[in-house]
Order: structure tokens, then sequence, then C-alpha cells
């Protein structure tokens, strides 16, 4: 079970790492939208885009649907909030870390 938790983060983030694929997310964060739509903004071959959709489905950030000859691309949310959760265990260690810095500066 462990190994399967740390296999998707590790797919996760690594869908996260370009800046391509958070651009894609962020333009889904508004909705649903067809490939050809998400394609256009990105200069890029359709089939390198394509490659980028499948990095992100792979990780269960995105889910795709069709509609007559329209293939429809939506975020799934889900795996993200996994991945917030997995950092926000260390939240604890920025915190300390910021509170040693004021310190610091108040005791100039």
């Amino acid at each position: 079970m462990v190994q399967s938790v740390r296999v998707r983060l590790d797919a996760v983030f690594a869908a996260l790492s370009n800046a391509t694929r958070r651009a894609v997310l962020e333009a889904l964060a508004e909705g649903s939208l067809p490939v050809s739509a998400l394609a256009r903004s990105h200069r890029m071959s359709l089939s390198g885009f394509m490659k980028h959709l499948r990095v992100l489905e792979s990780a269960g950030l995105l889910a795709r649907s069709k509609e007559g000859r329209i293939v429809r691309c939506a975020l799934t949310a889900t795996p993200m909030q996994d991945a917030a959760l997995w950092l926000a265990q260390y939240g604890r260690f920025w915190v300390a870390r910021r509170e040693q810095v004021g310190r610091k500066r108040r005791a100039r």
C-alpha cells in the first residue's frame, strides 16, 4: 500500500514538474475543454501535446471523454489533493524556519 502511494505521488510530481502540463491544468480549472482548444495555445505539434496529456492522464490528473468526434479533457483534482496533504506534513518545518528568521531579524 505504501509503495502504491509513493508511485502515485511520483507520477503527480513528475506531471506537475513541466510548465506545459501545469498550464493545461490551469486551463482545465475553469472547466472541461476540447483537446483542440487546449492544444491551440501551445507552440508544439499536436502529437507532442498529446504526450503531455498522456502524462497527466497516467498521473490521474486528467480525464478524457469523447462526445462524437470531439475529445474533451477535464481536471481530476484528487491526486493533487493527495500531493498537497503529503506536502502539508512538512509545513511545520517551513513555519519553524520562518520563525527563526523572524527572531534573528528582531534581534538585530
